[in-house]
């Protein structure tokens, strides 16, 4: 039965009732747009690192740059069919977090999901400064300013994500097309060029070949392409989003999926060709990108839309985080390993804590490093091979248990991903750990134990509430009803109202100090009280030092002891005022007394705030 509900909730009848919500969800071409920039933009440095790489073994090492970047290809090409199984098998999103908590333990899918939240947040800072970093490339008066760049384009595309995904999938749709139809087209010319157009862009820039170049091994090869799967970052994005889309979502999903995985594709072996048929060699100050574009275009129109299309898709593919964190952090926070908080929608179903959340992170990412890419760059990626590797794992023992048709096969396939996400994940950490990926070695655990902690939390709370468990039926009990009072205004009179309908005994209570002062008006209050006669007794508690609180939680203790199975509510009356600054011209008298109360006795505590 299980199966049964969850393949119908993947791939919904036709004639399920219409969507409420559906305006603000996702279709499988603005999803591309919301949830793809991360994986586009990176065709602007995969090929650069795959290069870099294998520049350490001079020409003769970036001869295989194109048998490289087939291989994360064929990575590619397995990863995009697992996912969108695990779009299928897990359609309320969650990507690597749903399926190793289903088939690997709670605890791995701890794991998973703490590398996918690390990800995301370096994802934010990353794209943002890389993109700035292209800008300041273009325009180097700027760079003074590239924090404070860093931190609008960061506050721009928060505020887009606070209206609603669908609203950034439209303001972003138009850079993706820009984008991906430029590099398209540059493969296009490419293709038909026997040799470059132009060198512009590279004249008078070092090479970075290695004067005394290595051999080509195995281990050149592996880092060369464990640096080049930077490149397939942001493919898990719309598995961990299949909320977001409109009903059919799994299905809507998935086609955005494979579409993605087609336009990346295409897209990195044609700039992999391109560098191989031009015999492109990296250079100190352009990037690979850049280098390209030059040699197909020309240094002229094209070649600045290709570098001004660049800068606007690395720094907006941020948004992908915007997208995926917010569903992620709600996933953890009905299985009570995050506060619930992260879990609330708001109007235009956005998960506003995940977002903003997300926002403060990275703005303080930025600030730590300064608006700087290479600080960044050697924590980011390994977070999501650790992810990677869990959910083809995971994916690998769902098919072992389902056992349906070429079961096998779909098995043997994600087995082999995951061999190879994992040596990525291994080869990756090692060649970077000096770099700041031992920042990512220490956050992971210390991620997962916060989740620990949380769920722990949350299971005592559970346990004190009785979640679960059939409560005893309600009864009637005698009430006392507190209320404070220091002078007889509008609000004692409704403070009086709100408890005499509330409670069987009401009393108001004073404390009076011991310096005249205090006891004049205390007196005075006494005899104004008597005027008045609201039919409450007032009682006055004598204090020999200056407390408020502490008297009336001594009068409470007191009235607990001589009347036990009394429900003791302490109303404290407040004046809310009409303008928030107002706020600060209040004693603050009420916070005093509820904390004493609440610190030093069970009783009940309400404030009744009158507004102004």
């Amino acid at each position: 039965m299980t199966t049964l509900t969850t393949e119908k909730n993947a791939v919904p009848d036709a004639g399920e009732p219409p969507d409420p919500g559906a305006r603000h969800r996702l279709t499988a071409v603005t999803g591309l747009a919301a949830l793809s920039l991360d994986a586009m933009a990176s065709v602007a440095y995969g090929p650069e690192a795959i290069v870099l790489v294998l520049a350490a073994a001079g020409v003769h090492g970036l001869g295989f740059t194109l048998p490289v970047t087939l291989a994360i290809a064929g990575l590619l090409a397995v990863l995009v069919a697992s996912y969108r199984q695990v779009i299928a098998a897990f359609p309320e999103g969650g990507g690597s977090y749903a399926v190793a908590k289903a088939h690997l333990g709670r605890r791995t899918g701890l794991v998973a999901a703490a590398s996918l939240v690390l990800d995301y947040v370096l994802n934010v800072a990353v794209a943002v400064t890389a993109g700035v970093a292209a800008l300041t490339s273009a325009f180097p008066g700027l760079y003074g300013d590239r924090l404070g760049i860093c931190l609008a384009v960061l506050a721009f595309v928060t505020a887009v994500n606070l209206r609603g995904i669908v609203d950034s999938a439209r303001l972003f749709i138009v850079p993706t097309v820009v984008f991906v139809g430029a590099i398209l087209t540059l493969v296009v010319v490419g293709l038909f060029r026997d040799a470059p157009v132009s060198t512009a862009a590279s004249a008078g820039h070092p090479s970075v070949l290695a004067d005394d170049a290595t051999t080509v091994g195995a281990l050149l090869l592996l880092k060369a392409f464990a640096s080049g799967c930077s490149a397939l970052t942001g493919v898990e994005a719309m598995a961990n989003a299949v909320p977001s889309f409109r009903a059919p979502a799994a299905r809507r999903a998935m086609r955005a999926e494979v579409a993605l995985g087609a336009l990346l594709g295409v897209m990195l072996i044609g700039l992999s060709v391109l560098i191989s048929r031009f015999g492109l060699q990296p250079v100190a100050g352009v990037t690979v990108l850049a280098q390209l574009a030059d040699a197909s275009f020309g240094h002229n129109g094209a070649f600045y839309v290709v570098q001004f299309a660049t800068v606007v898709l690395l720094a907006l593919s941020a948004n992908t985080s915007f997208g995926g964190l917010p569903v992620l952090l709600k996933l953890l926070a009905r299985d009570n390993h995050v506060p619930h908080v992260f879990g609330l929608k708001a109007d235009r179903q956005v998960h506003r804590h995940g977002v903003v959340w997300l926002a403060l992170v990275s703005a303080g990412l930025l600030v730590l490093s300064g608006g700087d890419t290479n600080t960044l760059v050697p924590l980011f990626a390994i977070g999501v091979f650790v992810g990677f590797t869990i959910a083809q794992t995971g994916m690998v023992l769902h098919w072992r248990r389902q056992r349906g048709p070429r079961w096998v096969g779909k098995a043997l396939l994600n087995g082999f991903g995951a061999v190879l996400t994992g040596v990525s994940a291994v080869v990756v950490t090692a060649t970077k750990f000096h770099d700041g990926a031992w920042l990512i070695v220490i956050a992971l655990p210390l991620l997962v134990a916060s989740f620990e902690t949380v769920h722990r939390a949350y299971g005592r709370i559970g346990e004190r509430l009785g979640v679960g468990r059939v409560p005893e039926p309600p009864r009637h009990a005698p009430s006392l009803i507190l209320v404070p009072v220091s002078s007889l205004t509008r609000l004692t009179s409704e403070a009086l109202t709100t408890a005499v309908s509330l409670g069987d005994e009401v009393r108001a209570v004073t404390v009076c100090h011991p310096d005249p002062e205090d006891r004049a008006q205390t007196e005075a209050l006494e005899r104004d009280w008597a005027l008045w006669n609201p039919g409450v007794e007032l009682v006055r508690l004598s204090a020999e030092r200056r407390s408020l609180g502490r008297p009336i939680s001594a009068y409470v203790r007191e009235r607990a002891a001589s009347a036990p199975g009394t429900r003791i509510t302490v109303l404290i009356p407040e004046a809310e005022p009409d303008r928030l600054w107002q706020r600060l011209l209040q004693n603050q008298r009420g916070a005093v007394v509820a904390h004493a109360v609440r610190r030093d006795t069970d009783a009940v505590i309400c404030r009744l705030r009158m507004r102004l």
